[in-house]
């Protein structure tokens, strides 16, 4: 009989995940580990009434949740049982030095079909709300996806009371379609037709309850994992108390319905204030010429009734309100983030950055198909992960500088996208949106610091408004139509690291690039040599690892 876990592993995992770990050079030997067993397979779901061919993580759609400490070791074995190869990444997980587990095409080798993978991540210095998703294809639009909690460790102080209770909620635009031939339409060169609906935790409208008692305060941990539309959340009767993005304590504002847009997660505070009874739960679609809408329920432990009435209205299409919902989220200064010092003591506004970097996303036709680009450049895959090209020193893989640090305005062309930056330096990003659309983009390995964002061309004379004391510090910002969001990053983590269009369309069709903080030591204080277990494909098939 197996000695069972924490989150179902065996003895025998544990024997094989104490021997990766040990290849990792993981100077934290005292910091907990925890295990997990993951089943990754097909099977019936029905979040919209019609059966579909969803992706299920131990029989669960959505995934089961990952709740960890500051600093612990997750140890997640992924056994592939689908019949195509499978990746997941983590979205807001950092992976210090380790860009070789991020679990995206450019990182990671997939895992084939009947095979397995052990992820040995980190959530180093990380406190926050994120999620994990799967990265390949179109898998995202089949589910695969989950919650990550990190709570501060417990001598640190978290500027809220505990709260009664703590949920994950996981919204996002949905089609009735299978993922597969979501994917076949867009490999044929076409765009994606309006979503068929909104889930909540993968349930449809009213499928989903959260229960509370009166009096009592909760946390919700609200993400957006859909493939293309922000979202307005919103509780009838309730405010909203904003107490956490993406790793950052905030200011503890109050507001009534919070815009979230895709790739985006934010945590709050409800508290159960109202008449016993129950109340509408409410996800709909911002910025949509028809606004999709989906229902969840807030239940009273003493409820006296179901809900009654219409659900509560949100904002639709303006834009300012979002605008100013954004510029009024800032960091507070005086909390605690992972460690027991002010998140505010990090001066980064003191800091001279030392390159900007521009990129302006475009749409059109390559070939007769349906592309979309960064500075020009629609990304196309390669058969080997950059990182393990660059590792091994493969050539033909890939070129550093195969995208420009400013916008071309050439047509599109494709092209394996790589920009390099030097480790340790202090960079500005602006992200120019010249098209219509609300957009959201992300960067792995990395919090950055949304330093402004207004509507037109940026200039340097754009930098007079930047927020310079108290701008959130997160992973995934958005941009609004005919506008710019500037971010000020320090690149203090080496790797290949994706930076990405959260437009799960515009990802998979070339708006992606990756950006490869470089340099030239080889001391383990800056980046972990590749682990021992990682998958090698492509042109590194062949190649070994390195000696136990």
């Amino acid at each position: 009989m197996a000695l069972k876990l924490t989150g179902g592993a065996t003895f025998g995992s544990l024997l094989l995940c104490v021997v990766s770990i040990s290849l990792f050079h993981i100077t934290c030997a005292e910091d907990p580990y925890r295990f997990f067993n993951w089943n990754v397979t097909y099977g019936d779901i029905y979040p919209l009434g019609v059966r579909q061919r969803g992706i299920l993580i131990n029989g669960q759609f959505p995934g089961p949740d990952i709740h960890s400490v500051t600093n612990d070791n997750l140890i997640i074995n992924v056994f592939n049982s689908l019949d195509e190869p499978f990746l997941l990444s983590w979205n807001g997980i950092q992976q210090r030095r380790n860009s070789f587990e991020d679990g995206v095409s450019g990182t990671t080798c997939p895992i084939p079909p009947g095979k397995n993978f052990t992820y040995i991540l980190q959530v180093k210095d990380q406190i926050g709300s994120f999620y994990y998703f799967p990265s390949l294809g179109f898998h995202k639009a089949a589910g695969g996806f989950g919650g990550i909690r990190i709570l501060s460790r417990p001598r640190i102080p978290v500027p809220f009371p505990d709260p009664a209770g703590d949920y994950t909620i996981l919204i996002g635009d949905w089609y009735k379609s299978n993922h597969t031939t979501l994917k076949a339409h867009l490999d044929q060169g076409k765009k994606l037709p309006i979503p068929d609906g909104v889930l909540i935790n993968g349930r449809g409208p009213n499928g989903v309850s959260f229960n509370v008692e009166q009096g009592k305060t909760y946390r919700l941990r609200i993400s957006n994992i859909g493939l293309e539309h922000s979202l307005n959340f919103r509780i009838q009767n309730h405010k909203l108390k904003l107490v956490e993005v993406e790793g950052t304590h905030t200011l503890q504002t109050t507001y009534s319905s919070l815009d979230v847009h895709v790739g985006q997660s934010y945590s709050v505070l409800v508290t159960a204030d109202q008449p016993a009874q129950d109340y509408y739960i409410v996800a709909s679609t911002r910025f949509t010429s028809k606004v999709i809408t989906t229902t969840g329920v807030l239940r009273y432990s003493n409820s006296a009734g179901p809900v009654s009435g219409p659900p509560p209205g949100g904002p639709t299409i303006q834009i300012d309100w979002s605008l100013n919902q954004a510029r009024s989220i800032r960091t507070n200064l005086t909390a605690s983030g992972p460690r027991p010092n002010p998140q505010g003591s990090y001066h980064y506004g003191l800091i001279n950055t030392t390159k900007t970097i521009i990129l302006s996303s475009s749409a059109g036709q390559v070939n007769g198909k349906q592309r979309y680009a960064i500075n020009s450049v629609s990304y196309v895959v390669p058969d080997t992960p950059l990182k393990l090209a660059d590792y091994f020193k493969i050539s033909d893989v890939f070129r550093v500088g195969s995208i420009s640090d400013r916008p071309t305005g050439g047509g599109i062309y494709i092209d394996t996208s790589v920009l390099q930056a030097d480790y340790r330096s202090f960079v500005e990003i602006v992200f120019q949106n010249d098209e219509v659309i609300v957009q959201s983009y992300h960067l792995d390995g990395y919090s950055f610091f949304v330093v402004g964002m207004d509507g037109g061309q940026w200039t340097p004379a754009s930098r007079k408004q930047y927020n310079l004391r108290d701008a959130v510090s997160r992973c995934t910002t958005q941009v609004y139509p005919k506008s710019w969001t500037a971010i000020y990053v320090a690149l203090d983590n080496v790797g290949m690291w994706n930076l990405r269009s959260e437009f799960w369309a515009r990802q998979y069709l070339g708006q992606q690039f990756y950006l490869r903080v470089y340099t030239t030591s080889t001391s383990i204080r800056d980046e972990f040599p590749i682990p021992k277990n990682a998958r090698l494909c492509g042109k590194a098939s062949g190649r070994h690892t390195r000696p136990l």
